[in-house]
């Protein structure tokens, strides 16, 4: 019976000797390096773009008119989400031309068979300037 306790004590010595007890500073990895690196924060793209003179200029106009009625930035309501449209459509003159010319003559069956109001007193400048925000908007 001596003999195990002497056995026993000399490999829970060389256990103690070899690492088996308590972590150093050496040995313990820190929690903040062993932790996983937390995802980066999605930034709205209301954010993204808030520094950019088209968002500045056609954001500007938008709130002053009747759109944020129908339509939001990134979620649809009545019509669809602005990034709705600017995923839809490249961001070409012609495009920009063209969702003008809908903005300011209205319409329907697009985007399903809610009509658009027609905007007649929006210039096509200021038309022009709130399609390109809205097509800015692109994921």
């Amino acid at each position: 019976m001596k003999k195990q306790i002497l056995v026993f004590a000399i490999v829970a010595g060389f256990a103690f000797a070899c690492g088996g007890g308590e972590k150093t500073a050496e040995t313990a990895a820190p929690a903040a390096e062993s932790a996983a690196p937390a995802p980066a924060a999605e930034v709205s793209l209301e954010d993204k773009y808030k520094d950019d003179p088209i968002y500045i200029k056609g954001v500007e106009k938008v709130k002053g008119s009747d759109c944020m009625t129908c339509h939001m930035v990134e979620r649809k309501i009545i019509g669809p989400s602005y990034a709705e449209v600017a995923a839809k459509y490249e961001n070409t003159e012609e495009n920009v031309n063209m969702l003008a010319a809908k903005v300011i003559a209205g319409g329907a069956g697009v985007w399903g068979e809610v009509m658009m109001t027609p905007h007649p007193a929006v210039s096509e400048e200021d038309a022009k300037d709130m399609v390109r925000y809205i097509l800015l908007l692109k994921k």
